[in-house]
């Protein structure tokens, strides 16, 4: 068998028994028998051709039930590696993972604009192969590469449809990486891969029903429903950033008026911020900014905060009452178990999050709905680069 092709992998079809010891490994080939309700023939059948694909080993020796120990099975996590990127409107977060999702390498590249289809997808590779280059001799290890992609995308076929902060359409990324890297290529919307990371890897991990809305220089949620991402007919289930709040606000790069995003994301808080010191509001971010207004942005309201400036704690109580009324409507949309809150402006923590649940308590519907588990992602910034990487080991594992 070739070593480090996706492909045989997912040909091996041993989903169960392979799923079985990633969760609960280090786990017996008797208990796996029990638990899955297999045959000891078979499941012993199976793990040897796990064990000779190099996706699973034999661990320590398990406790004794009056027989022999049993050996141990566990993940062989360090045997093949993924490659997940985060392309948002302003950078590209590029990591390389274990099995287990564990984090090898991590790089980040800021993205200038202007730019064209083609000069994106060259970055795209050029932060691969990079990635690569520094793992020569062990490139067959690479068993996949899953991109997160801000905007509309059509998972299936793999291309941005639409990428509203660049500027971009029809991106064929799938095809392109494919053809350059000659690995199994998995394409989604940012939110989406961000949603799938947390349920793998983050706060949502075991939950069957969950909201992930990733707030960052615009918003955007990723729905899992049993298991399972949900994409809607036309792919943009979740879009919930371009979702009207007031019908008079100011225009969104969508085209509309009023969207969420406008008044909650990362420039909205910054050109609030703006605005409040222009017209003499007292504020250290003046002085943050070197009197430079346009050099505020959403990181230095969330820095002015935490010294106690009360502008800056009141844009950011704003930003969650917005956040929250967004979520109320989610909410009596969807009911999720949780909602996870991740992206850059996820980082102001309290400072948005105290509002944000304060809001929802007091215009959810029901009383077991105005507790719906609001939490914080887990996974940081490179939270949808891993969850860019969970879109292959999907495949792999389930």
């Amino acid at each position: 068998m070739q070593r480090g092709t996706f492909q045989l992998m997912k040909s091996l079809n041993r989903n169960i028994i392979l799923n079985k010891i990633r969760l609960e490994g280090p786990i017996s080939r008797a208990q796996i028998a029990k638990d899955t309700k297999l045959t000891p023939p078979t499941v012993s059948s199976i793990v040897k051709e796990l064990i000779e694909s190099d996706l699973i080993k034999e661990s320590v020796q398990g406790e004794s039930k009056g027989g022999r120990k049993p050996t141990m099975l566990v993940i062989n996590d360090d045997s093949f590696y993924v490659i997940g990127l985060d392309v948002g409107p302003k950078d590209i977060k590029t990591v390389m993972t274990d099995l287990n999702g564990k984090v090898l390498v991590f790089q980040e590249r800021v993205l200038f604009s202007p730019l064209t289809n083609a000069e994106l997808l060259d970055i795209m590779k050029a932060e691969i192969q990079q990635i690569m280059d520094q793992y020569k001799g062990e490139e067959d290890k690479v068993i996949g590469i899953g991109v997160g992609m801000h905007g509309v995308v059509d998972a299936e076929q793999g291309l941005s449809l639409y990428a509203p902060n660049l500027n971009l359409r029809n991106i064929p990324i799938k095809e392109e990486l494919e053809n350059r890297f000659s690995r199994t290529v998995k394409v989604e919307n940012d939110a989406k891969a961000l949603a799938l990371g947390e349920v793998w890897f983050g706060n949502g991990n075991g939950a069957e029903s969950v909201v992930v809305v990733n707030v960052g220089n615009g918003i955007g949620a990723g729905i899992v429903v049993d298991g399972k991402l949900f994409h809607g007919e036309n792919f943009i289930a979740g879009e919930i950033g371009h979702m009207t709040i007031d019908i008079g606000g100011r225009q969104c790069t969508c085209g509309n008026y009023g969207c969420l995003q406008t008044l909650a994301a990362g420039p909205a808080i910054a050109e609030k911020a703006q605005k409040e010191v222009a017209i003499g509001r007292d504020s250290l971010l003046r002085e943050m900014a070197d009197h430079d207004l346009e050099k505020i942005d959403g990181k230095m309201v969330f820095e002015g905060a935490l010294q106690g400036d009360e502008l800056c704690i009141h844009v950011l109580k704003s930003t969650g009452i917005y956040l929250g009324i967004g979520l109320t409507n989610l909410i009596h949309l969807m009911n999720p178990k949780t909602i996870i809150i991740g992206g850059g402006v996820s980082n102001a923590g309290h400072f948005v999050m105290d509002s944000l649940k304060e809001t929802v308590q007091k215009k959810v519907l029901t009383e077991a709905a105005k507790h719906t588990d609001i939490r914080l992602s887990m996974l940081g910034n490179k939270a949808t680069a891993i969850g860019a990487v969970a879109l292959l080991l999907v495949e792999l594992f389930q």
